[in-house]
């Protein structure tokens, strides 16, 4: 059986990693590939967006893959996988998950199933409108860049030119020998796929930053209510500033529609109905982000719901 081409997708909270995967995915439908998807909250939110027939699919959640707390799992996914007729693999990691440990991981692969992965690429997502506040400000986004050997610039559509020169500059600073590509809503050229983008190595591996003393908390919101969108954007709005990120899927007046949240952009699109409307919260301010979300339903909506851990 030939190596499976293992490509792991990083970048932080909102940068586009899911719209890239759905796009290799749709390119690759004719392909036998299989996916390891991690996030950090209970809830599978972007499991939901990328689920289809024809591929093998595996969710890890609560935490990093490359914390000691999940890397067992991970190390063990990624072996399950290896005894799949499957060409390629794509491993979607978390927002905050820091992949300086990726050969160290899959070394342990290798003593568990053998020598069944080509490394063929670590590949970080760069959110275009965000990117230079996050790096000044979060030492994961710096340890994302050093340690990839493709930076993707999303959102190019949302930048002028001259913050494309500014966010450009500060990749290079950081990792001077990445190839660099640009897109808009994580579509860019494939080609990458027939190129030897592990040439381009800088960082060497090191123990990651993610343990289990700074895994953040996360909590999920249930409710059967049905709001206007105005309501709903507002409670976000009360919310978003001590969470790192907001999704999920609400039931308003309009329609199902999936909620996306990064910084202070709130994203409505069309999905399919649920059960339940869901929402996960990703805190930057540890458990005390329970009273900020019970708070601010109870003040903006005052419809029953359920928060979990």
């Amino acid at each position: 059986m030939e190596k499976k081409k293992l490509y792991v997708l990083t970048g932080f909270l909102g940068a586009g990693k899911t719209s890239l995967l759905q796009h290799l995915l749709d390119h690759l439908q004719a392909k036998k590939t299989g996916v390891i998807q991690n996030e950090f909250g209970k809830l599978s939110i972007d499991g939901e967006l990328i689920r289809r027939n024809g591929i093998e699919m595996t969710e890890i959640s609560r935490g990093s893959i490359f914390c000691s707390c999940l890397k067992l799992s991970f190390v063990q996914a990624l072996a399950e996988m290896g005894k799949m007729d499957l060409e390629y693999v794509f491993v979607e990691s978390s927002g905050l998950a820091d992949p300086s440990n990726i050969e160290e991981i899959l070394q342990a692969v290798r003593a568990l199933a053998g020598d069944v992965y080509e490394l063929k690429g670590v590949i970080c997502l760069i959110d275009g409108v965000n990117f230079l506040d996050q790096l000044a400000d979060i030492e994961t986004v710096d340890r994302q860049l050093a340690h990839c050997h493709m930076a993707v610039i999303n959102k190019t559509d949302l930048i002028s030119s001259s913050r494309l020169k500014e966010v450009t500059e500060s990749v290079r600073k950081v990792n001077p020998i990445c190839e660099i590509v640009t897109c808009q809503k994580g579509v860019i050229d494939l080609s990458f796929l027939d190129r030897d983008l592990m040439s381009l190595q800088w960082a060497a591996c090191e123990d990651s930053h993610n343990t289990v003393d700074n895994k953040p908390k996360t909590i999920s919101l249930e409710s059967s209510a049905v709001l206007p969108r105005e309501m709903l954007t507002e409670f976000l709005k009360c919310v978003l500033p001590d969470c790192y990120r907001i999704k999920g899927f609400f039931h308003l007046e309009e329609g199902w529609h999936q909620v996306d949240v990064v910084e202070k952009q709130i994203d409505f699109k069309p999905c399919e109905a649920r059960e339940i409307s869901q929402l996960v919260f990703l805190s930057k301010i540890g458990p005390m982000v329970i009273r900020t979300v019970d708070g601010a339903w109870k003040e903006v909506v005052n419809q029953p719901m359920k928060l979990r851990n």
